[in-house]
């Protein structure tokens, strides 16, 4: 029981933390950034318009779905890295 409480504050230490991990990605060779946070919050997506062919929409958007899924990727795997520590102290299967 007072392994799982540890485990427990550690958690929050971990969401805490995760809050202001920031991490950044880009796709279309700079046209397009995305930063998200550790819980997988995304704080900002930027285009730069010099590298974007308004022309050309499509590639625009998948440049920005690249990002987020990227961005997203990373963010998860982020968290899921910090929470290998505790989970076995929480006994919460898949963490």
């Amino acid at each position: 029981m007072f392994d799982r409480a540890k485990a427990l504050i550690e958690l929050k230490k971990i969401q805490s933390a995760l809050a202001k991990e920031m991490i950044e990605v880009e796709a279309g060779d700079g046209a397009v950034m995305v930063k998200i946070n550790g819980e997988q919050k995304i704080q900002k997506i930027s285009l730069d318009p010099d590298k974007i062919d308004f022309d050309d929409l499509g590639r625009l958007e998948k440049w920005i779905e690249s990002a987020i899924t990227q961005a997203i990727t990373k963010s998860q795997q982020a968290a899921a890295d910090k929470m290998k520590a505790i989970s076995g102290g929480l006994g919460i299967p898949g963490l």
